[in-house]
């Protein structure tokens, strides 16, 4: 079945500027749509059908294309629609982004360094809590490549266009891992858990972002695993959370220090006080600093 949808921006949006971004992005592994699309596969937050999304841009609007094996239901297929909008943060009201950058120079030059990008999340707070359970203590590359495993082994691949897109496996699927090549046994207990956990609704995205702040972060750091950066990732790039700094992130001070010729990487403290001049998008403005870090250094990938 194949369902059409339009979304619209609200504020400044560029869908090429997010598959650029994903591309370079190595817990995406994104390898690239059409020249002027993007395709995505995931399953359908708390619904669990996995389907499949070709978005194109052709105007100001995304058009995008729903497909799945079966006939969805219409909650699912809303569902599905409303997850699109949330990994490209479309559903948050970016009117008042460029403002942000008037009033602060260095992000008005990260603005106009990436513009139209917001930040691109996980498919779902599930995806993001297995990242973060898979690249404990490894090199983001090499989680990445496991990541890929787990997909290509256990997830299910759905056709658009002739081209094959898989997604990361269900949470019912998850749940029966037993053994992966370069996962050890503490690792995939974990990751039974965070399936698990998904299937209880403990990381449903719309539950958490509905929760105060503190709250959903304490909520998160119960599931087994689950440490301070990881609670912020799930909440930030899962749960989309468009306002809050990942104060826990190294990477975001150490861009910060360089954006803003700090002479050392800010405490926490400086690091939450510089970002209240970024609200309400501190965490759109953090990801501008991490990709400009990341393009600069190239620390992740080690390449030039």
């Amino acid at each position: 079945m194949s369902t059409t949808f339009t979304l619209t921006p609200a504020g400044p949006f560029s869908l090429a500027a997010s598959a650029r971004f994903l591309e370079g992005f190595a817990p995406a592994a994104y390898e690239g749509g059409t020249s002027t699309g993007l395709d995505l596969a995931f399953a359908v937050d708390g619904y669990w059908d996995t389907v499949a999304v070709h978005l194109d841009q052709p105007g100001i609007d995304v058009v995008g294309a729903l497909h799945a094996p079966a006939t969805l239901g219409p909650q699912v297929e809303q569902g599905a629609i409303a997850q699109v909008a949330r990994i490209l943060s479309l559903d948050i009201d970016g009117t008042g982004f460029p403002a942000v950058g008037v009033a602060d120079p260095v992000v008005g030059r990260l603005q106009a360094r990436y513009p139209g990008l917001r930040p691109v999340c996980f498919w779902s707070p599930y995806e993001a809590a297995a990242w973060a359970v898979i690249g404990q203590r490894m090199r983001i590359v090499q989680a990445a490549a496991i990541k890929s495993r787990i997909a290509a082994d256990f997830g299910i691949t759905l056709d658009i266009g002739g081209r094959p897109v898989t997604a990361f496996p269900a949470p019912a699927a998850l749940a029966e891992l037993d053994a992966c090549p370069g996962l050890g046994d503490v690792k995939i207990t974990r990751l039974r858990g965070i399936a698990r956990a998904a299937l209880d609704g403990q990381l449903d995205a719309a539950r958490l972002r509905a929760l105060p702040r503190s709250q959903a972060l304490d909520e998160l750091l119960t599931i087994h695993g689950i440490g301070p950066f990881s609670a912020e990732l799930i909440l930030l790039r899962g749960a989309g959370d468009p306002d809050h700094a990942a104060t826990a992130e190294p990477r975001l001070a150490r861009a910060t220090a360089r954006a803003y010729d700090l002479p050392t990487a800010p405490s926490r403290t400086t690091l939450a006080r510089l970002s209240q001049t970024w609200r309400p998008y501190r965490t759109w403005v953090s990801l501008l600093l991490r990709t400009m870090l990341e393009d600069d250094t190239h620390e992740i990938t080690g390449t030039r």
